[in-house]
């Protein structure tokens, strides 16, 4: 497996997919090659029939830290044409979807997990939207979908400070379906899994739909606004962008310029 490219490894399960998000040197961050094989493998969840539901994972502990840096700093994103951010974010898969999150979901990570139907996470997992500290704005619906999934004021929080909340808050709000001792999150998720795909395809298929939809009306006016507020930025004319990038990759302290508002908002990154 080459690290600095990453990989989604799939393993069947009967009915049940089992797939990972597998760069754990660079805690999951997701690359473009990432993206277009997670791509894949929702595309194979959809049209297996023999396949129920999905479970999404990482490698090595965590779940996901976002785009991975090191190509965004290069003007390169972690879209598909199918299914956009990261390859599930604009369309998951028609079929029900778990998250199965150890260590973190972090920026664009959180906004993957979001994507999910259900969560499950272990009770020591840690979940944020630290884009702002890169001098970013998270564009893959967490700005959208943290909002009607939770307190306005606990999403508020999370997103202006940038800081890391633990899955006990976020299983406290009901965002977290289920909390798993540290390690045993695929497990739990599996369960869950079984719970799901016990029950007929089609009335399931139904359900996820109208679930799915009413959801989509909700969040489409959201989406629409987000689109008018970033057409009017250029990706790499922007200092406080180009600078929280460097300062990442750098590992220091950013240093932001007083004075406006920032003349960028970047894509959810934090790998």
């Amino acid at each position: 497996m080459n690290d600095e490219a990453g990989q989604i490894t799939l393993e069947r399960r009967g009915p049940v997919l089992i797939i990972t998000l597998d760069r754990p040197g660079r805690r999951n961050a997701i690359t473009v090659a990432m993206a277009e094989q997670l791509e894949a493998a929702l595309n194979m969840l959809e049209g297996d029939d023999q396949l129920r539901v999905g479970v999404l994972t990482g490698a090595g502990g965590y779940f996901c830290a976002g785009q991975d840096l090191s190509e965004a700093a290069e003007g390169v994103f972690s879209k598909t044409r199918d299914r956009g951010w990261f390859g599930i974010v604009d369309r998951p898969p028609a079929k029900p979807l778990i998250a199965a999150v150890e260590g973190f979901a972090f920026a664009g990570g959180l906004e993957v997990m979001l994507a999910c139907d259900l969560i499950v996470a272990a009770d020591d997992a840690r979940f944020g939207v630290p884009e702002i500290h890169n001098g970013q704005v998270a564009a893959a619906g967490g700005l959208i979908r943290l909002p009607l999934r939770l307190p306005y004021h606990v999403a508020t929080e999370m997103a202006l400070t940038g800081d890391p909340v633990e899955s006990k808050v976020l299983y406290h709000h009901g965002l977290v379906t289920q909390l798993a001792r540290p390690g045993q999150a695929l497990e739990v998720a599996l369960r869950l899994a079984a719970r799901v795909q016990s029950n007929p395809p089609q009335a399931t298929a139904r359900t996820l739909d109208i679930l799915r939809t009413a959801m989509a009306m909700v969040e489409a006016s959201g989406w629409s606004y987000q689109r008018g507020v970033l057409s009017a930025y250029a990706m790499h004319d922007s200092p406080e962008y180009s600078e929280g990038v460097s300062a990442f990759l750098e590992k220091r302290p950013p240093s932001w310029a007083a004075g406006g508002p920032a003349s960028h908002v970047g894509p959810s990154a934090n790998g």
